[in-house]
């Protein structure tokens, strides 16, 4: 098919390449111009394994990036919504999506034969049926189903793993006006055999991408609030007990005499709290949804106000050993809200790097790949960037570990090895406890 996607960011870049290794021709519109020379240069305008490999090897042939979204429109079949919906703390900000439905409808106002225009971007329940089909409507003259195809197809990708998620999916949810439209997404999705696929209306596929994150959000903050507890009763090591969780039936899955783990485990895990542009824009954007509704969502409530107390959360932890931290110096390990990404919304370390400074420490931060973006969204603030993990390191009278980068596993020998008596505190419970002398961490 010939395809359309309307944003280049981490969506619609991971969406258009993957496309184009499954043989569709892609063209992705992007208004940044310098971005757009970037991406035809083969340059990946994010960090994410897998990327800069399938942008060079389909950038020229079935892959290309235009300013021009009537181009694009225009030589496709099928227009894929893959913009920005942020949240202002009331509502999600629609005026992106609307933006490129108004001007996607003043293009297949022209075209004779059916267009599909599908939502990838995640809107709440009711979008795509209510405010994005009227805004197409109003500029094509057409009306949805029979003038146009109209659907909803959310993506479930993990920042770092994301092009494998998409190349092996463990569903796609395709919703649709019509049946026309269904079969058109199913058509753009047919070269993936033995994956289950979801046919259902636009608001159930909404919900869908809603409940999943919310979902995974719940058990974060589930596994947090028991490790706060844990600490508490002293004794009880919250590791311990998410590991005994883990061998349970229902996370597992066994054939013969093997077992594999459910990777839905990984969430039940303590840490310093969840971030990103997903989970906490998703689940507060569903709580607000649901009281302009007149639902009141008490247990994602929760889930929030849970998380939100993380940062606090481990800067009380650490008072245990650290009784002022004025003039102490203070190294922060990963800045990338999780590993293997240089996205950095949301991320716990800047509240927690917030706190140290407001009470005296001196900063020190490091994060594999994430320095650049951290040191904009920190700007002006008294932070000290390592350029490596032992330049980091060296002179700390604290360690504090936020992201799992697999790279922090070396922090205890190197520790060790510089005769550093520093307090290394693990924030997500990733070192072995006894890997060093003083070693505290979330749950213990």
């Amino acid at each position: 098919m010939r395809v359309s996607i309307i944003g280049a960011g981490y969506v619609g870049i991971v969406t258009g390449v993957c496309l184009a290794e499954k043989g569709h021709t892609v063209t992705c519109v992007e208004v940044d111009a310098a971005k757009v020379e970037r991406i035809r240069r083969g340059e990946p305008p994010i960090h994410e394994e897998g990327l800069a490999e399938l942008l060079r090897r389909h950038t020229g042939t079935t892959f290309a990036a235009t300013t021009s979204l009537a181009d694009a429109v225009n030589d496709s079949d099928i227009t894929l919504i893959a913009v920005g919906t942020p949240f202002d703390g009331q509502a999600i900000d629609l005026s992106y999506v609307l933006r490129a439905a108004t001007e996607i409808g003043a293009v297949i106002a022209k075209k004779s034969k059916r267009h599909t225009v599908v939502v990838k971007s995640t809107v709440v329940p009711g979008t795509t049926d209510g405010p994005v089909r009227q805004a197409l409507e109003a500029a094509s003259g057409k009306t949805a189903g029979a003038g146009f195809g109209l659907g909803c197809n959310p993506e479930f990708l993990t920042e770092g793993t994301a092009i494998a998620d998409f190349m092996h999916p463990d569903r796609i949810v395709i919703g649709g006006i019509d049946a026309a439209t269904l079969d058109a997404l199913a058509e753009l999705y047919a070269g993936f055999e033995g994956v289950p696929v979801i046919r259902t209306n636009n608001g159930t596929a909404e919900m869908i991408k809603y409940a999943s994150n919310s979902l995974l959000a719940a058990m974060i903050s589930f596994s947090n609030e028991l490790a706060d507890l844990c600490s508490a009763l002293g004794g009880i090591d919250a590791k311990d007990v998410m590991a005994g969780v883990h061998e349970s039936a229902y996370l597992n899955t066994s054939a013969g005499k093997s077992r594999a783990r459910a990777p839905i485990a990984s969430f039940l895990e303590a840490g310093c709290g969840f971030g990103g542009s997903c989970l906490p824009k998703d689940v507060s954007a569903l709580v607000a949804h649901g009281k302009a509704k007149g639902i009141d969502m008490r247990v994602l409530q929760s889930v929030l106000d849970v998380n939100r107390s993380r940062p606090d959360r481990v800067i009380e932890s650490l008072r245990g050993n650290v009784a002022s931290f004025d003039g102490k110096s203070v190294t922060v390990l990963g800045l990338a809200f999780k590993p293997d990404t240089d996205d950095v919304r949301e991320s716990p370390a800047f509240p927690i790097i917030d706190r140290l400074l407001q009470e005296g420490a001196r900063v020190t931060a490091y994060d594999p790949v994430a320095t650049e973006p951290a040191r904009k969204a920190l700007d002006g603030k008294a932070v000290r960037y390592a350029d490596s993990l032992a330049q980091a390191l060296h002179g700390a009278d604290v360690v504090v570990l936020v992201t799992r980068w697999r790279e922090f596993a070396a922090v205890p020998e190197l520790l060790r090895n510089s005769g550093s008596k520093a307090l290394l505190y693990d924030g997500r419970r990733m070192l072995d406890k006894g890997s060093y002398a003083r070693y505290d961490g979330i749950g213990l």
